[in-house]
């Protein structure tokens, strides 16, 4: 009797065997072209494939901001230290008008596209206002706001930092990074 079961299970292997083989080896082309781009699992991956929603809905990929240093800025309405910033913000933004971008985006943990859609018409500053439509925050971890995180011009992530030190070391800081990414010098 275990002679015929060791048989059967000589029979069973060899038609594993035979049956693997017989597969092909090519690869379909959807499991290529996803072997070619690889899903993101780091934080500077998140940050380099990053796609956010403008204020009418609009997907606005952070690959659209290439040429520029960016500054990704997760802010909210009630954030006094977020408000507080804003201006040092547009501060470096109008010395480097053509090296560097502020993306003022609403995570939404409270606020909502009407919120943000309503401040920004209220002031004055010339960010480009989005939403985080794709959860960044969620994906990197953020737990606090102000967050900042910084994209060279050739769309590569450079760092990130929650809180502010101040409005004069917040401004030394990011214009210490936009000069060393972008190559470029103001008289600021």
């Amino acid at each position: 009797m275990t002679a015929n079961l060791l048989k059967r299970f000589t029979v069973l292997l060899f038609a594993c065997i035979l049956f693997a083989g017989c597969n092909s080896s090519e690869t379909p082309p959807e499991e290529a072209q996803a072997k070619e781009k690889p899903v993101p699992n780091t934080p500077a991956e998140f940050v380099e494939q990053a796609v956010f929603t403008d204020l009418e809905g609009n997907p606005v990929p952070i690959s659209d901001f290439k040429g520029k240093v960016v500054m990704i800025d997760f802010w909210e309405t009630w954030c006094k230290p977020c408000l507080a910033s804003f201006p040092t913000l547009q501060k470096l933004q109008e010395a480097y008008p053509d090296k560097f971008v502020v993306l003022a985006v609403t995570p939404g943990f409270t606020d909502t596209v009407e919120d943000a859609r309503s401040f920004a018409s209220e002031h004055d500053y010339d960010f480009i206002w989005l939403m985080d439509s794709d959860d960044l925050h969620k994906k990197l971890g953020v737990q606090g706001i102000p967050y900042k995180v910084f994209v060279d011009a050739e769309g590569n992530f450079i760092k990130k930092s929650m809180g502010t030190a101040g409005p004069q070391a917040d401004y030394k800081m990011i214009k210490q990074i936009i000069e060393e990414h972008a190559d470029v010098r103001s008289e600021t």
